[in-house]
């Protein structure tokens, strides 16, 4: 086998019908300058929307974290991070001086975990967390309890900082009997029923677990981001403007216009009235066969959850249309997410030159064996699915920028996209450059930076923070 695959090779030729099926599918996918910046202004409006009021498309949901992170906490502490993909539970060691250590477990979901039974959720959480302390603490018995902070990755309304109550379950889950419901009790009642010395003191969002981790050991950071199975964005916001609050901020927090507090802004929900988004007949076929139809538009466009699923239907259409997979049984590829983010991944990271790579994961997955024409045409819809993830994503940074009106620092990023998916970090912030309208060579001025296991140190980190009741005492109900 020969890797060859470069800019300059001269690609098999389609024919006429499936060129033309292509350059149709490109120019769909392809998001201008001039697209990004009008999305751009409309998610900034929509934001200062979801501050005034509860009627935007983006919630702008506060998380009462009303402290930025010195860097001086210290102490130890747990985390549970439950995400898309995986459960992690962490100990963290804060040592102070914007240092710390952790360690951590991760326990990867089964499908059947995202559509089972309320009780089955927390006995699957409960467990996980048993299995680590009998690991990491070696004893059945620990003299002090332990504060844990809890990383919950779904929409959650919070009126403390140690309450959240579901708004709607995303990223492929639908668990019945847990929305509308406080998690927090939920979890606890779990642990309790385990007789493990633990307290849940803190629930954040993951978003706001990789800002408030990254602020710990970095100050120049603007924003929590994540780019993994879902999307979500979280920043720092003056108390005093976010105007649906006013009635129900403490006086003191009202009145003084200087003191923070951390907003997860839940943009994955941008758009969902179908107004701008350029949304192709696969999106909206997607979206309509989704369990949660227009819900999550933003998110079902960008997120690693969808990216696979879009490019199985574009294969699927295309066979259909009879210029694909001529004569081959297809049963397996009509299964929907019977192809997850990983494939376009690898289609496009594919640099032999047969695209063997490509040949393999299509015989294997779905049973259809490939020509080196539909190879190339696998890699380039990639491209396009992953590339205009990337651009469309950069709309988000781009009006957080603007709304806080930074104009230096590091936006940092987590999850499964942003680490793994080819060129995600690359293209976002070119489209970043282009709309925010920086015309340079030299370092962009607002730089994406990866934040690994941001999510679990930073919930260990808000645990700290309550604990030590550096957060107001009116923010929380008694945890001791």
């Amino acid at each position: 086998m020969v890797r060859c695959r470069t800019a300059s090779v001269k690609r098999v030729c389609l024919s006429a019908k499936l060129q033309k099926a292509y350059d149709k599918i490109r120019d769909e996918f392809t998001i201008s300058t001039e697209k990004l910046k009008d999305l751009t202004d409309r998610f900034e409006f929509e934001m200062e929307k979801g501050l005034l009021m509860n009627r935007g498309t983006i919630p702008m949901i506060p998380t009462w974290v009303t402290d930025y992170v010195t860097g001086d906490e210290k102490g130890d502490f747990l985390a549970i991070d439950l995400g898309g993909t995986n459960l992690r539970v962490v100990s963290v060691h804060l040592k102070g001086s914007s240092d710390f250590d952790f360690e951590h477990v991760k326990y990867v979901l089964p499908d059947s975990v995202r559509k089972c039974s309320c009780e089955e959720l927390w006995d699957f959480i409960g467990d996980s967390l048993a299995e680590f302390m009998q690991n990491r603490y070696k004893v059945t018995v620990v003299q002090k309890i332990i504060p844990l902070g809890f990383t919950f990755s779904f929409p959650a309304t919070q009126g403390r900082v140690n309450e959240g109550v579901l708004q709607r379950w995303t990223k492929g889950f639908d668990i019945a009997g847990v929305e509308g419901h406080d998690v927090v009790p939920l979890l606890q009642n779990a642990i309790d029923k385990r007789a493990l010395p633990v307290k849940v003191t803190a629930l954040i969002n993951d978003t706001t677990g990789t800002l408030v981790a990254s602020l710990y050991s970095d100050l120049e950071t603007k924003m929590g981001l994540i780019f993994g199975t879902g999307v979500n964005g979280a920043y720092y916001e003056k108390a005093s403007s976010i105007q649906k609050l006013l009635g129900s901020l403490p006086k003191e927090i009202a009145r003084d216009g200087s003191i923070p507090m951390a907003i997860n802004t839940e943009y994955g929900a941008f758009d969902n009235d179908h107004t701008c988004l350029p949304r192709t007949k696969y999106d909206i076929q997607l979206d309509e066969e989704s369990p949660r139809p227009n819900q999550q538009s933003y998110e079902k466009m960008v997120a690693g959850y969808y990216m696979g699923e879009v490019l199985r239907l574009i294969l699927l259409d295309l066979h259909q249309q009879g210029l694909i997979f001529r004569g081959q049984d297809v049963s397996k590829l009509s299964s929907p997410f019977i192809m997850d983010t990983s494939y376009p991944a690898r289609a496009e990271e594919d640099d032999f030159c047969d695209l063997c790579q490509i040949y393999n994961m299509m015989k294997n997955t779905v049973g259809i064996q490939t020509t080196l024409v539909e190879r190339e045409l696998i890699q380039e819809l990639s491209r396009l699915i992953g590339r205009r993830a990337a651009r469309l994503s950069a709309c988000a940074i781009a009006a957080i920028c603007k709304r806080i009106n930074c104009t230096t620092g590091h936006c940092a990023c987590d999850g499964s996209v942003f680490h793994k998916y080819p060129f995600f970090k690359e293209r976002a912030q070119e489209a970043l450059d282009e709309i925010l309208s920086w015309n340079t060579s030299r370092l962009p001025p607002i730089e994406l930076v990866a934040a690994e296991d941001g999510s679990g140190v930073g919930a260990a980190i808000v645990a700290c923070l309550a604990q030590n009741k550096k957060l107001k005492k009116h923010l929380y109900q008694s945890i001791l």
